[in-house]
């Protein structure tokens, strides 16, 4: 006897030889790759294979059928030939087919034995039987009979029966025969019409148009679907009140786009028929909604629509964030199938009124609050046809949840852009009052298209290529209450010509609106108050710039100078309501809990983008007068060095030997002039790190994501996950939020740090004057202008390095005078106004100073009048020195300070009549005619370039690119042309300034 642990060893090492020996099987039997082995074989379909042949699903290629045998309907196994019995079947080739005898020439019905028919036989050799009989192989415990019998099925009062559709059953009549006639048959003058059986007396319309009608094609025609269905299901609905005959007319009144003609008896207008003779039976208290009867009209007088979408708020609340957020859109619809059967309640969430396919979190981003939602796609014919033989029809709801806690649904208006309301395609009015809404929808119909054959190609496919979904807040709403929702679908219709060939667009949208009339009128009273102070500012500077011209009278060239200024100060009123709007936009809608307001949708964004295109414009019209007014400017460098000593100089033409003084060096001139050309274009910023910061920022940190249409405040988004539009006015919010937060920054830290403790240029320049002994002499209007007192305490900047640190170490140790102008005094800078007679002397010195449009002439003009120049410049360089000097009494000034009052206004009070003003400038205000002095002109010129660019394009980078491409032309230009302008008012070759 064998124990219970010796059997257990017994059978482990049973299986370890059956294992090792199943190793050796498969390594002998399985089949080795062969490196000239290819993994290709021919692409065959199954309807490819011949009548003898079958497919072979796993060799995925055409194989042939045995003896007396052939391809069966689906063509994948085989079937035996008319006459033959089927022996055994074990599917594909493995059949087994034997002749019938000659007595016995019939198959049964299941193809297994051979059978005596009574009549003919049909084209499978099956027995044949007339109409109304049955065919009947078998007694009733299942014993084949050996020669088939074909029964009559008894339709008389106590039966009432006739043979099926597939002739082996009897069943009870249709009961409209029995009820109309009381027997099978539909004799006259009764009606017969889609299987149905109608008394002739019924009052019931007998003019019914079985047409589809196609608007954009412009062709109706008959379709094979109406003429069999929608009379019998009229006539069901109205007379036996049948629930899906009735939703079956509803659909074909759908599918007809819910058009509605008077004149002709259709689908809408059967339909419209039978509701206005149900009596007032309601569902729900809804007028619009018969017993009985789909919801598919609002009714059609004037002025509904608008009550229905604008007159009760849903009896609930939406939030973005807090404990009791509410985000999310519930959706739901009551589905039917085309013959009127309900099929069940199905949420929209997974890409129910979809077409474009997309992951489902995607998917169901168009029912989340707040997120404005744009899916598009171009999908072929031929998957529309086998993805939607057959239309389903949606009712759509949504459900929300009362103070209670009970569910409710709240039915959603359909807005259909194809209805036509006795031949006018209403609902395409501008005027909601004029809108005939619905409420049944479906996304594809190939059904009503099919012209004679319900099973052949559709003629014509109606596809729902537009679907959008709005939703509108309650004015002055605080909790987040909207209105009922509105869907707007327009179809198309596609004639049908090649499927495969063929291809639709179609869109899904959700928009969020709410009405925008007080924050326009606040921003129309901000932009009449901005103004008006604007036209104030414009009065005030063009009356300053009057006085430093010079001239009382008011001329053309004043008004066009007031309304450059006015263009300068609009711009700054226009982008200061944009920026502000913009940011409020951004903060109130992204950082709400309770829902107050919503983004403007793109038409609503058209007046904020048309303000920021006049800012720019605007803007770049002052930038370009401010441009223009420093290239043109009058400037000269005062050389106050004197010649030490004289020299023996030879005398051309004489032979001889004279002397002469030492001649002044022009190198100092030529240094401080070079230096004034590089400071041109300095500025506050760094606008290459500008740019790039800007930048990193949008596109790198993610603030670009702010700009979404979605209630998200993240700054990174997941890829997997909907990316909502961008919304214009959050796009230009962030990047002029952006852009002047970082220049600000970069203002503060080279006002702060960089030019005090590294570099800071304007002084330097100022500082280079006095260590050069040259004075700048700068006029930016006829008698306005600056100037920088260069004049040397030692007396000579034309000296040796020892004398040089000798010199700067005495004036550290303060052991000599002080620099300024005026005696022991710092002051160097000054603003000027000159009296008119000195500007009429300088003005004589300087005509000839330029008469051949400077140096750039020199190398080809004529000696004399080379030498005429240079006596001119030396000259104008005596005459401005001996002004600062006070030798001219006639021409004579004094300094004083400015008022506080002169400083805010930016204008001088008092005029120079028979004296010239110097005014105190300890804030170097010369640098205005720079681009150091105009920073915050600049600044919001560039932020308004990156920004119309972004606007234009939605891109940052090719923004980003765009604008410092710019700055880089116009600090060419402004280089090029100040150098130009330089050279000709100072004598100065162009040649030496870099």
């Amino acid at each position: 006897m064998v124990t219970s642990s010796g059997g257990a060893r017994v059978a482990m090492a049973a299986w370890s030889t059956f294992a090792a020996a199943v190793n050796v099987f498969l390594l002998l039997a399985l089949p080795r790759v062969s490196h000239a082995q290819t993994f290709s074989f021919p692409f065959l379909q199954p309807e490819s294979c011949g009548h003898n042949q079958y497919f072979d699903i796993s060799a995925l290629s055409c194989v042939p059928c045995g003896a007396n045998q052939r391809q069966d309907a689906r063509g994948t196994s085989c079937v035996c030939l008319p006459g033959f019995q089927m022996i055994s079947n074990n599917g594909g080739p493995d059949i087994i087919c034997k002749k019938c005898p000659e007595n016995m020439k019939g198959v049964t019905e299941d193809g297994w034995n051979c059978i005596s028919c009574p009549g003919g036989l049909t084209a499978e050799g099956k027995c044949h039987c007339p109409t109304g009989h049955i065919l009947v192989e078998r007694d009733v415990n299942g014993t084949l009979l050996s020669q088939a019998t074909c029964k009559l099925c008894d339709e008389n009062q106590n039966s009432f029966t006739v043979a099926n559709a597939l002739g082996n059953r009897c069943v009870r009549c249709e009961p409209t025969f029995v009820n109309t006639n009381r027997s099978c048959v539909c004799s006259e003058p009764n009606i017969l019409t889609g299987g149905l059986c109608f008394s002739s007396t019924v009052n019931f319309p007998s003019r019914v148009i079985s047409s589809a009608r196609y608007g954009e094609p412009g062709m109706s025609f008959t379709s094979e679907w109406f003429a069999k269905y929608l009379q019998s299901s009229a006539a069901a609905c109205w007379v036996y009140a049948n629930l899906t005959s009735c939703q079956a007319l509803g659909n074909m009144c759908v599918m007809n786009m819910n058009s509605y003609d008077s004149v002709t008896f259709d689908a809408c207008r059967l339909f419209q028929f039978i509701f206005e003779n149900t009596g007032l039976r309601t569902v729900h208290s809804i007028s619009f909604w018969r017993r009985n009867l789909p919801w598919l009209f609002y009714g059609d007088q004037l002025g509904l629509a608008p009550q229905v979408l604008s007159t009760i708020p849903l009896p609930t609340n939406f939030s973005f964030k807090g404990e009791n957020q509410n985000r999310k859109l519930k959706f739901i619809a009551a589905s039917y199938d085309v013959r009127g059967n309900f099929l069940k309640w199905q949420t929209l969430e997974g890409g129910v009124l979809q077409l474009c396919p997309d992951t489902e979190t995607r998917l169901n981003a168009a029912y989340s609050f707040g997120t404005t939602y744009h899916q598009n796609c171009e999908i072929p014919i031929s998957k529309i046809l086998t993805d939607f033989p057959s239309p389903i029809f949606y009712d759509v709801y949504l459900e929300y949840t009362d103070e209670n806690q009970h569910q409710y649904v709240w039915a959603v208006p359909v807005l259909n852009l194809n209805l036509q309301h006795n031949k006018i395609f209403v609902n395409r009015d501008s005027s909601p009052g004029k809108w005939l809404l619905t409420r049944r929808i479906f996304l594809v119909d190939a059904l009503s298209g099919r012209e004679n054959d319900l099973g052949s190609q559709p003629r014509l496919t109606r596809i729902a290529t537009q679907i959008s979904l709005s939703i509108y807040l309650v004015p002055n709403t605080k909790n987040g209450n909207i209105y009922p929702p509105l869907i707007t679908i327009a179809y198309s219709d596609i004639d049908i010509k090649d499927p495969n060939s063929q291809s639709v667009k179609v869109s899904f949208s959700v928009k969020y609106e709410m009405n925008q009339g007080e924050a326009q009128v606040q921003t129309d009273i901000a932009l009449g108050v901005l103004g008006g102070l604007a036209v104030l500012s414009s009065l005030l500077k063009t009356a300053g710039w009057k006085r430093r011209i010079g001239s009382p009278m008011i001329d053309l060239q004043t008004v066009m100078k007031f309304l450059v200024y006015y263009a300068g100060d609009l711009a700054n009123v226009f982008f200061i309501i944009t920026v502000g709007t913009g940011l409020y936009w951004l903060i109130f809608f992204k950082a709400q809990k309770s829902i107050s307001v919503l983004l403007p949708v793109p038409a609503q964004e058209e007046r904020l983008v048309t303000y920021v295109g006049c800012a720019f414009a605007l803007k770049a019209l002052q930038f370009l007068h401010k441009l223009m007014s420093q290239i043109t400017i009058d400037i000269f460098f005062i050389d106050w060095e004197r010649p030490k000593g004289k020299v023996l100089k030879a005398v051309e033409g004489e032979g001889g030997v004279r002397s002469a003084m030492v001649p002044v060096s022009i190198w100092r001139t030529y240094f401080v002039a070079n230096e004034w050309n590089e400071i041109q274009t300095v500025r506050k910023i760094n606008p290459l790190f500008q740019i790039l910061t800007v930048l990193f920022f949008l596109e790198v940190v993610g603030f670009k994501n702010l700009a979404l249409m979605d209630s998200s405040s993240s700054l990174s988004r997941s890829p997997t996950s909907y990316i909502a539009p961008y919304s214009r006015i959050l796009r230009y919010a962030v990047s002029t939020a952006l852009w002047l937060v970082i220049g600000s920054l970069q203002i503060m830290f080279f006002a702060v740090f960089y030019e005090r403790f590294i570099e800071d240029k304007i002084r330097q320049f100022v500082d280079l004057c006095c260590m050069s002994n040259i004075s700048v002499f700068l006029l930016s209007h006829k008698c306005f202008g600056y100037y920088i007192h260069g004049r040397s305490v030692h007396g000579h900047a034309d000296t040796n390095m020892e004398e040089m640190n000798m010199n700067l170490k005495r004036e550290a140790e303060n052991l000599c005078s002080q620099r300024g102008l005026v005696p022991n005094t710092d002051g160097q800078t000054f603003q000027i106004a000159i009296s008119s007679q000195m500007r009429q002397h300088y003005d004589r010195i300087h005509e000839t100073l330029t008469r051949k449009n400077g140096p750039a002439r020199l190398l080809s003009s004529s000696a004399s009048t080379f030498e005429q120049s240079i006596k001119a410049y030396h000259t104008m360089n005596k005459f401005l020195g001996s002004f600062i000097d006070h030798v001219h009494k006639e021409m004579d000034y004094f300094i004083k300070d400015k008022l506080l009052l002169e400083r805010i206004l930016g204008m001088e009070f008092m005029e120079p009549m028979e004296k010239s003003i110097f005014y105190n400038d300890e804030g170097y205000s010369f640098s205005s005619v720079l681009y150091y002095g105009n920073e915050a002109t600049l600044l919001i010129f560039d932020v308004l370039f990156f920004c119309v660019v972004d606007l234009a394009c939605q891109n940052f980078v090719l923004a980003a690119f765009l604008t410092y491409l710019q700055q880089e032309i116009f600090r060419f230009i402004r280089n090029t042309v100040g150098q130009k302008n330089l050279a000709s008012k100072t004598l100065v070759d162009q040649r030496f300034l870099i």
